[in-house]
Order: C-alpha cells, then structure tokens, then sequence
C-alpha cells in the first residue's frame, strides 16, 4: 500500500479510530491492533510476501532468546548464524539469485564457454532489504550482549512490521523501538502537531518536488535517441538528484510524522545532505539510519579505523560496496558506492576539505564540489544499464550542444518547470546552509499563524499541484 494512494487515505483514519479507542488493556491491544493493520498494510501489496517476514519474525524471536539463554559461545555463534542465514537467504534468493547467475554466464561467454543461465525471473518483496537489516540487528545485539530479547511476541512481531516504516524506511533499531512499544502510547499536543507537519511536508516533497521531477527525469533515461547535449544531463541530473533526495526524505517524513501519532519516536533519516562539504559528511547527512547500520555491523566489525591506514581504507571500501549492493543487484550500484569510496580515499588522503574551507567563501566551494561528485555518482545510481552511464557521463563532459540544445531537447517550458522546481527545492537547504532560522525574520506573536498558514498552503498545493503518481524509488530496493 503505498502512502500516496486512495487506499492508504481511508486505511490510516480507520487505524487510528481503532487504535485511540482501546482504553483498557491499551499495552496488550495496542500491539496486537498495529501488528494486524501492518500485516494488511503490507499484504495490500502481495499477501503472499507476507510469509516472508512471518518467517523472519519467528525465526529471530526465537533465536534470540536462544542466544541469551546459550551457555557456549559455540552455541551462540551457531544460533546467530541460523539467524543471519535465513534472512540472508531470503535476501538473496529474491535480491540476488538472479544477478549472479547472469553475471557468472556473462563471465562464460566472454571466455568462450557457452552458457544457459537459469534465473527465477520472480519479482523483488517490497522492503525485504529493510526488514531483513531491522532483523538481524536484533540478534546480532542480543549475540554482543547489547539487548536483552523482548518476551512478549507481540512486541517482537510488531517491532518487525510496523507499517509507517516497513518498507522504506527508515531502519529502526530494537534497543530504540521496542522500549516504546513496551509501554503504553501518548501523545502531547505538540507531538500531535510535530506529526502533522512531517506528514504535510513529506507528501509536499513527494507530491510536488520529486513527483513533477521524475517526469521528466523518466522520459530522458527511457527514450531510445540518446541526447548528446551536456546542458540538458547536468540539468537532467540535478532534477534527479532532487527527485531522488525529496522522494527518499519525504517518505522519512511521513513514517516518521504517523509515528508520533501512534506515540513513538523515530530517528531523522535525513538531515539536509546537500549542503555537505564532504563526502564523510554527506553520509552522516543521507540515509542516516542505513549509513549507521553498515558503520555497527560491517565497518565497525571489519576493524572500523582502530587499525593502519590501510586496512582502514579496506575496511571502507567493503563497506561502501556492501551498500550499493544493498541498494540493487546491478553492477551500476556497486560502482556508485566504489565511486563514493574513492572519493572519500582522496579526501582523507589529500584532505582537501579542510584546505577549501579555509579559502575565502571555501565552504560555498566545497559544498559546490561534493555536490559535483554526487552528480556524477547519481548517473549509475539512475541509468538503466551500465552502458546508459557511461553514454550519459559522455555527454555530460563532452561540453557539446550548447542552450539552443538544450532548448531543442527539452523545450522553454519544460526546463521552465524544471527550474522552478527545483529553486524551490534548494532553497529549502540553502535555508540551512546558511544558518537562518525563522526566529530571525518571524516575531513570537505572529510565527505559528504564518506556520499554519503555510501549512495549509501546502496541503492545497499538494492537491492541485501534485505530479503523476507515482511509488516511492527506494520501494524497489
């Protein structure tokens, strides 16, 4: 069920009604009232799908618990590796089979060996990677003697699948979660009103920014004449990178505002990534909550930096392929995090960041450049194949074709839109990048009428301005 679709409009009243009318015995239906809504949530989707994360919910509560209660750490190991290779093993049936086994044809063939692959040719469970990650975290906590495992199923059950953020996001620990849904639920007025204003401003963001974008951003990667002009793929790009960014973080917003309504805390999964000045900051910046997962459960285990130089780097560069592996079974999301490692290899090597940043207006010139390798980076994170991404970095370096080009391929108002759109968009991180803060322009007295204000303007432009409907992109991963 997606957030932006009729169904979810009369799923989520229907739910609350529900779950704000249990007075007694609030704790023991609460959880049990979430777990069936996520369940139909996720089943609108597939109801078939729902095995999965049954199985995966079973399994780690029962493993858990075996975990805490094993006296041989021989015995520990073989019940976490029971753990991580089911969920694993779900990932990579329905994530990876299929890529391997064409990859390794692939790799036949350009020796001369005939080969006849067989993939599965099934579709990709929405949210698997998500979910799966949430899971093993949970046993691999219990393992390090950092959590100890919930007895009550439900908890457990509810923890895994709980709708806001089931299927993109973002990836909520068991130490942060299950301690609320221990406890009965309550909002404040405030929090009330925190969730409505990350419900409006994400569906702005989906609706109006990344929606609108994704037009025209679909129509240049699916058409079959490949346009040579350099200004229309570093206009083609920058929509995409504010496409992907307000699709991604608007989402965040969402589970993260429907969350305070239902009484519990999420963390921020965004925190404006595009006023970084470098790349080790971009990813304390961008997908917060998967950056971190991968630093405590790869990078950190690996050694982290608590060993040489080198094996530091190593230990980055696993961790950056990990991730874009993560994101797609596809070569091009393996280069885009080796692109992302290589950059963050020189910046620790050469430290340019810090010699930039003392330069007069330095930190204007290193946000410019990390956004260029971003740019660049985003084109095998977006093309259809690997071959797409390099005709497409082509012709972005190419410096052909000019604005009559550009106007030729895209049109006046087109890239009219485009613009408006996009000044909107970063206008909001400039706000940020340039430290402003409402207090400064906005009295006491007059500041929550022009919120509200602003607030309904929203919900308005979100009905009548609103582009194609469309799914979330990280659904696909």
């Amino acid at each position: 069920m997606l957030f932006n679709s009729l169904a979810f409009a009369l799923f989520l009243p229907l739910v609350f009604t529900a779950y704000w009318s249990i007075v007694r015995e609030r704790l023991r239906l609460q959880n049990l009232l979430l777990l069936a809504a996520s369940y139909v949530f996720y089943g609108w989707w597939d109801w078939r799908f729902l095995s999965l994360i049954v199985i995966s919910s079973a399994v780690d509560y029962v493993v858990g618990h075996r975990i805490a209660d094993a006296q041989s750490e021989l015995r520990r190991k073989i019940l976490l590796t029971i753990s991580l290779g089911v969920n694993l093993g779900f990932l990579g049936v329905f994530k990876y089979y299929d890529f391997f086994v064409t990859s390794m044809a692939d790799l036949l063939e350009s020796v001369g060996m005939q080969a006849n692959p067989h993939t599965l040719g099934i579709i990709l469970p929405v949210g698997i990677s998500f979910y799966t990650f949430q899971s093993m975290s949970y046993t691999i906590d219990i393992y390090k003697g950092q959590l100890q495992p919930t007895r009550n199923p439900f908890h457990f059950f509810a923890y895994l699948s709980l709708f806001p953020q089931l299927v993109a996001g973002p990836i909520i620990r068991a130490a942060d979660l299950l301690p609320q849904l221990e406890k009965e639920s309550h909002t404040t007025e405030q929090e009330r009103w925190d969730g409505l204003y990350l419900v409006v401003h994400g569906f702005a963001k989906k609706v109006l920014i990344a929606d609108n974008l994704a037009y025209y951003v679909t129509e240049a990667f699916n058409n079959p004449i490949h346009s040579p002009n350099t200004l229309f793929w570093w206009v083609i790009m920058t929509a995409f990178a504010f496409q992907i960014y307000c699709d991604f973080s608007g989402y965040s917003d969402i589970a993260r505002g429907l969350a305070k309504w239902l009484g519990y805390d999420f963390m921020v999964n965004f925190n404006h990534p595009y006023i970084s000045t470098s790349l080790r900051e971009f990813w304390t910046r961008w997908h917060i909550s998967l950056s971190t997962w991968f630093r405590d459960y790869v990078y950190i285990p690996l050694g982290g930096s608590r060993c040489s130089t080198f094996k530091s780097e190593i230990n980055m560069w696993i961790t950056m392929l990990v991730s874009g592996f993560w994101h797609g079974a596809a070569w091009n999301f393996i280069i885009w995090g080796g692109l992302h490692a290589a950059g963050a290899t020189v910046e620790r090597f050469t430290r340019w960041p810090r010699r930039v940043m003392a330069w007069p207006a330095g930190r204007y010139i290193a946000s410019a450049l990390v956004l260029l390798q971003v740019w660049v980076t985003w084109v095998f994170f977006r093309a259809n194949t690997l071959q797409q991404a390099v005709a497409v970095l082509h012709s972005m370096f190419s410096f052909r074709g000019g604005f009559t080009g550009l106007m030729y391929d895209l049109g006046g108002v087109q890239l009219l839109n485009i613009g408006v759109i996009v000044i909107i968009a970063a206008l909001r991180e400039l706000w940020f990048f340039m430290h402003w803060n409402e207090r400064e322009f906005l009295p006491a007295s007059i500041r929550p009428h022009v919120q509200t204000a602003a607030m309904a303007a929203l919900i308005v432009a979100c009905v009548f301005f609103r582009g194609p409907g469309s799914k979330f992109i990280y659904f696909q991963f």
